[in-house]
């Protein structure tokens, strides 16, 4: 019979930014992308919001993979893309990008001044439920959490996240034709949340599952 074991090991983690941290970085953003896209794209949904004193960081999820799309995907010209985690050893997986983030965190404040920024945490579809982790179970503190096209990680203590959210300001936001969603659905986890004592703000946008740059700058005018 065979064992499992585990050893933590070194990787270089890759991440994008639009505008420069320093004494005048005022708005910070964490943006992890949804599942199978990359960072290089998702950075470019954020371009509509760029501003002097606003630091947008998108990180890219650990594990990269051909995206298939018909016969020879493994090609000089195949779309890539990454993803969080999966289910086989999720735990670690969860652990590995918590501490990632974590990091990443450290990093971008050790060169801009923490006390002085407002820091927004954005998560589109699989990255909802990351960001949504690395906020409960990371160091890392933020003003506000955007779940984007995604809803709180389903393994999460509903109580413990009812005290994170008394002091993070929560925003849910899907489109109205997201396939993955439905009036039902968000009713019903709007259910959970109100008994849960979560509060939260619900945004919808006439769109499916994506990003919506007009939303995006009613956020971001509300942060500034």
């Amino acid at each position: 019979m065979s064992d499992q074991h585990h050893i933590q090991v070194s990787r270089t983690a890759r991440y994008f930014t639009l505008g420069t941290p320093g004494p005048e970085t005022r708005d910070v953003w964490f943006c992890c992308h949804g599942y199978g896209q990359l960072a290089s794209d998702f950075v470019q949904e954020f371009e509509c919001i760029a501003a002097p004193e606003r630091l947008v960081v998108v990180p890219e999820a650990l594990s990269r993979f051909y995206v298939p799309e018909g016969p020879g995907f493994h090609a000089a010209d195949a779309k890539i893309g990454a993803t969080w985690m999966t289910r086989e050893d999720r735990d670690a997986e969860i652990s590995d990008y918590v501490r990632y983030l974590d990091a990443l965190y450290d990093d971008v404040f050790s060169k801009t001044d923490r006390s002085s920024a407002h820091v927004t945490v954005l998560g589109f579809s699989q990255g909802g439920a990351t960001v949504n982790r690395w906020l409960m179970q990371g160091k890392a503190r933020a003003e506000r959490l955007i779940m984007w096209g995604s809803l709180l990680a389903s393994d999460i203590d509903l109580g413990a996240a009812a005290k994170l959210f008394q002091t993070l300001d929560l925003k849910i936001v899907y489109g109205e034709r997201d396939q993955f969603s439905n009036e039902d659905i968000i009713a019903r986890y709007q259910a959970t949340m109100d008994d849960a004592g979560i509060p939260y703000d619900l945004l919808t946008f006439g769109g499916g599952h994506r990003m919506d740059r007009e939303t995006l700058r009613r956020l971001a005018a509300i942060s500034s």
